[in-house]
């Protein structure tokens, strides 16, 4: 029973945490990206987006690059924490996050273009700080978006299979989340297991987009 519950608290961990930090992430940077002009604006959001377009293993292929033994990234990580993230759960959050940013980012962004300005000119004249502005007046009024990106970045994150195999590994009780169980057990033959973990995470995905659909 154990080994059958490992995957899906692992993925619950790794979804979770990557979400929090998806949700910090996301929401500043559609922020600042809609409020803000700038030179290479473009360019820089394009990047943003660009693992909704990317396969997996691209991503997963660069995340090595970045955080491997040879990697800027890995060098720092090494010399801070003397161990590589690579093969470790912080590999699979970092994969999920990865992935999962687009979809926080641009339901933010698309909930902060539909906000009357004219509102938020109004409490800064009143003399509300940008913080106060976001606080008590932006957030409140986008809160649908928000929901929906919550949503859909945690079922991404849990869903997430390609660049997490290639960064973390299928290490079982360490980085094998439910999609990699799910590839091990089908290729072992082990139509139940399989089955049985295809319809755990079938059931997750289902109440979030049923709450996507019940919060529109």
């Amino acid at each position: 029973m154990e080994a059958f519950f490992q995957p899906i608290k692992l993925s619950l961990i790794v979804a979770s945490i990557a979400l929090l930090i998806v949700f910090i992430l996301g929401v500043s940077a559609a922020w600042l990206m809609s409020r803000k002009e700038f030179r290479g604006k473009v360019l820089i959001e394009t990047i943003l987006l660009l693992p909704i377009v990317l396969p997996p293993t691209v991503i997963g292929f660069i995340l090595i690059m970045l955080f491997g033994q040879n990697g800027i990234l890995g060098t720092l990580t090494n010399l801070l924490f003397h161990q590589s993230l690579m093969f470790t759960i912080w590999a699979a959050i970092i994969a999920a996050v990865v992935v999962a940013f687009p979809l926080m980012y641009q339901s933010v962004k698309t909930g902060l273009s539909f906000v009357d300005r004219h509102i938020e000119d109004a409490a800064r004249v009143d003399g509300s700080t940008e913080w106060d502005v976001f606080r008590y007046i932006t957030l409140p009024l986008i809160q649908k978006p928000i929901l929906s990106g919550v949503i859909l970045s945690f079922a991404r994150a849990l869903g997430e299979f390609g660049a997490t195999l290639m960064f973390a590994g299928n290490i079982p009780g360490r980085t094998q989340t439910i999609p990699m169980a799910i590839y091990v057990a089908f290729e072992s033959n082990k139509m139940t297991l399989a089955w049985s973990w295809v319809l755990s995470i079938i059931v997750v995905s289902f109440v979030m987009l049923f709450f996507i659909r019940k919060s529109a």
